[in-house]
């Protein structure tokens, strides 16, 4: 990562996604208030159903199938168009190097799948911030998420989960393309949710490898990378962080309130990670446990990243880069809470990362 870069991120602070209100304003005003240098595009799931996380990207994914009666999507090769779609999918994947914008464009977010994108690209031309950070929901995440019309998860279909993998490349590419064409000079930083990562590994998902679930997300990761953004990764569960190491991620972000220990124990993965300037988010604000957020105040959670990052250094990682190589943010999205807590989320997190930038 070039030193400017670096610099510029360096203890800075964002959200993960989901805010709680219904009121599009009303999430744009907090967004600017306590993210201004770094501004991300919320999810508003309590506004429209297709702000969802799993929802929100399958516009237009092929094989999509929604049932009349109930609304529930599945995703399946049976569709009338699947083997159209399919074909139209991998040819426009093939040519990303000379994408035009039409064929781009279609796999873009609509306003109906995100009413708040649009304000988001009016936000970042009006600041001209050094970075924006946007989402996709994670290929394993998605695709293990819906299933075919036998209920069999998409993740055990190989090729439905390369058309998750493609057309969440493809989504990635177009929130990059959107926001440089308003402000080339702001780095965007797509964030790769992945839930379920912390469920690989367990009886549910047994027969999936991980070397396959590193492949589906270095896909998406390399598209990003390669078109001017950084790429990063959330789970805010319990995983195996290395694969997001081995990924080549520039920037991880774990719930660091409750799962530091577990993130101190990818000692020799960290180091690899830290020497290539990789970037440590720590979710030390916790937006999954409102009883503790009630009670959160900015020494609490201080003097707890503090000690988290201790943990780290004890173990022998380079001092400079644990405290350095950071962004704050909350533990996950705020999207479940009241507006009041979710705003006393984005408050800590933003008071958090002036203290230490100060």
């Amino acid at each position: 990562m070039e030193e400017k870069l670096k610099e510029n991120l360096k203890n800075e602070c964002f959200a993960i996604g989901s805010l709680p209100y219904k009121s599009v304003d009303k999430a744009m005003n907090v967004v600017a208030r306590y993210c201004s240098k770094i501004p991300f595009c919320p999810q508003l799931p309590k506004l429209s159903r297709f702000e969802d996380m799993i929802l929100q990207y399958t516009d237009n994914l092929p094989g999509k199938y929604v049932e009349k009666e109930t609304g529930k999507v599945f995703l399946t090769q049976d569709t009338e168009t699947f083997i159209d779609d399919l074909e139209k999918l991998f040819v426009t994947f093939e040519g990303l190097d000379d994408i035009s914008d039409e064929d781009l464009d279609y796999y873009g977010i609509t306003e109906e799948y995100s009413k708040t994108f649009r304000p988001y690209i009016e936000l970042i031309n009006k600041l001209q911030p050094n970075f924006a950070k946007t989402q996709v929901t994670g290929p394993f995440t998605l695709s293990s998420s819906l299933t075919d019309l036998s209920d069999k998860c998409a993740c055990y279909d190989e090729t439905l989960r390369e058309v998750v993998t493609k057309t969440l490349s493809l989504k990635a590419l177009w929130q990059i393309k959107e926001i440089k064409k308003v402000s080339p000079k702001t780095t965007p930083i797509i964030f790769i949710d992945e839930p379920s990562l912390s469920q690989l590994g367990t009886s549910a998902y047994l027969t999936i490898s991980t070397e396959e679930i590193i492949n589906t997300i270095k896909i998406v990761s390399d598209v990003i990378q390669k078109n001017g953004g950084l790429s990063a990764i959330h789970c805010c569960g319990k995983c195996n962080w290395s694969i997001a190491m081995d990924v080549g991620m520039n920037i991880i972000n774990f719930d660091a309130y409750s799962f530091s220990e577990n993130m101190s124990t990818f000692t020799e993965n960290l180091k690899e990670f830290y020497e290539r300037d990789g970037f440590i988010a720590w979710g030390i604000v916790p937006t999954l446990d409102s009883e503790a957020l009630e009670k959160a105040n900015k020494d609490i959670l201080l003097n707890k990243l503090k000690k988290a990052q201790e943990l780290l250094i004890k173990k022998g990682l380079d001092e400079n880069s644990v405290i350095n190589n950071s962004i704050i943010t909350p533990s996950c999205g705020c999207g479940s809470l009241s507006e009041e807590m979710a705003e006393k989320a984005l408050k800590l997190t933003s008071e958090i990362s002036s203290t230490l930038k100060g």
